[in-house]
């Protein structure tokens, strides 16, 4: 384990230079991705890519020209450290993270 997020119900695992988050049905996170997974339910609360050059500005221009809903981007914990990423959902509904640079 590098970290674990109480408050969200996260827990991050490292796989080599990239990360694995587990969420706990009971988190902050997990209450709002429903019932556990089963034959009708998703188990993945999103994906995440890390990508470079990150201009947040050009980013969300480019996803909502796509018709793609963006949140704003936030300093969240990623695989290297602190940095920028934004949120966005692909056409079948999945969460996608896209991560820039570590702050460090």
């Amino acid at each position: 384990m590098v970290k674990h997020n109480e408050k969200l119900g996260l827990v991050h695992l490292r796989a080599g230079t990239s990360m694995i988050d587990l969420v706990d049905l009971d988190g902050e996170i997990g209450r709002k991705g429903g019932a556990a997974a089963g034959s009708e339910r998703r188990n993945v609360d999103h994906f995440c890519l890390r990508i470079e050059p990150f201009d947040e500005a050009a980013l969300i221009s480019h996803l909502q020209s796509c018709g793609l809903s963006v949140e704003k981007a936030e300093t969240r914990f990623g695989a290297e450290g602190n940095g920028l990423s934004l949120y966005c959902f692909d056409p079948d509904g999945n969460q996608v993270e896209l991560k820039g640079p570590s702050e460090a």
